[in-house]
């Protein structure tokens, strides 16, 4: 089991250090690790923590009275240290270094409203060209009724009767040690120190209710699947007057039945038969535009590709369209009579020795994006 550091040691104060010099030292220390600000630094947390035990024991009086006399085990029997760790960064300022929460209760601040996230599915096609859609949101809505406030209209705030507008509550208990006095955030009001007089009787005091709301979004050509539309104020409702969050919309872009994308270039797979990669063929094939129709030479090639330039996916952004890319695949047959094969043992004798294939589109795909 591992040894305790001493209270002030961890504090980094004298044993005589006064109750703003403790606040100093506690809030140099929150400011350099608490696990807001350095979220993945395991040991900024673990100091952190260490040093909301200490300062919570040596900012109250019998605590503090009790641990000088005699130590770690005056301080256990005292009560639970209070962890701050899960106390936002910002509240840890307004409650021990704005005022605490011991004088005239927690400030209530206006907090900002969630962000939310809605999927939308898309064609193919309708990224290609763009598109309005319109969809429904249930979200969370300031109500109109109080504005927001979470009181009926005409109505206001009275001082807590659990804690009498200081925000917190106060347990002594006997002990060993003798008497000892904790503190905690009042349950009636969540250390506000006020609450409502008569709640408002459309949001039942939240401040908020929930509405749908039909929208329009926009989407842009050539997004793909994973492009986010951020909407602007169409997030959750804040609390008490705080600006609403964001809107994301989350996109996700359906496969065409021909065309496969990579990038902002389009790739189409043409199979044509032996005769055809041998001698040459005109043959029509799709695109994003409509069927257009292109010469394969003769001598074609298994997985040779053909660029046609400017027909691929627009760019999001306004730059230059992608291509579209058409490579063949030589489809060769499995089931021929004798007379065909015969005819081909003749072709083979007269054609030589094979000519090195070259790469095919697909295997330099792959080695870009590397597959292999």
């Amino acid at each position: 089991m591992a040894v305790k550091r001493d209270y002030y040691e961890v504090l980094g104060v004298g044993r005589q250090a006064s109750p703003d010099e403790l606040k100093r030292a506690f809030r140099k220390i929150a400011m350099d690790s608490h696990p807001d600000r350095y979220p993945d630094d395991m040991e900024a947390h673990a100091r952190f923590k260490e040093a909301s035990e200490a300062y919570s024991v040596l900012s109250d009086p019998e605590r503090r009275r009790s641990y000088d006399m005699f130590g770690h085990a005056a301080a256990g029997a005292a009560g639970p240290a209070v962890d701050f760790t899960d106390m936002p960064f910002a509240d840890i300022f307004d409650t021990f270094f704005g005022g605490g929460i011991g004088a005239r209760g927690r400030r209530e601040r206006s907090n900002r409203g969630d962000d939310l996230r809605y999927d939308l599915t898309i064609t193919f096609e309708e990224a290609f060209t763009g598109v309005e859609k319109q969809i429904d949101v249930t979200r969370p809505f300031t109500c109109d009724r109080c504005a927001g406030s979470g009181a009926e209209p005409g109505s206001g705030q009275e001082t807590c009767p659990g804690c009498g507008g200081s925000g917190q509550i106060r347990r002594a208990a006997q002990s060993f040690f003798g008497q000892v006095v904790t503190t905690a955030i009042c349950p009636t009001c969540a250390g506000a120190g006020r609450i409502l007089k008569n709640p408002c009787t459309q949001c039942r005091g939240q401040g908020r209710v929930q509405k749908t709301k039909r929208l329009a979004v926009k989407i842009p050509a050539g997004v793909d699947s994973g492009s986010q539309i951020r909407i602007s104020g169409e997030g959750e409702a804040g609390v008490r007057g705080g600006s609403a969050g964001d809107l994301y919309v989350v996109l996700r872009v359906k496969a065409h039945m021909e065309l496969a994308r990579h990038d902002q270039d389009v790739i189409f797979e043409l199979r044509v038969n032996m005769v055809q990669a041998a001698l040459g063929d005109r043959i029509q094939i799709p695109t994003l535009e409509g069927p257009v129709e292109i010469a394969i030479p003769a001598g074609t090639q298994n997985g040779q590709s053909f660029r046609l330039q400017g027909r691929g996916m627009p760019d999001v952004r306004g730059g230059r369209r992608g291509d579209q890319y058409v490579v063949v695949q030589v489809v060769i047959p499995k089931d021929l009579d004798p007379e065909q094969k015969a005819l081909l043992r003749k072709v083979g004798g007269l054609t030589g020795k094979p000519e090195k294939v070259p790469k095919s589109f697909f295997d330099k795909l792959r080695n870009a994006i590397s597959l292999d």
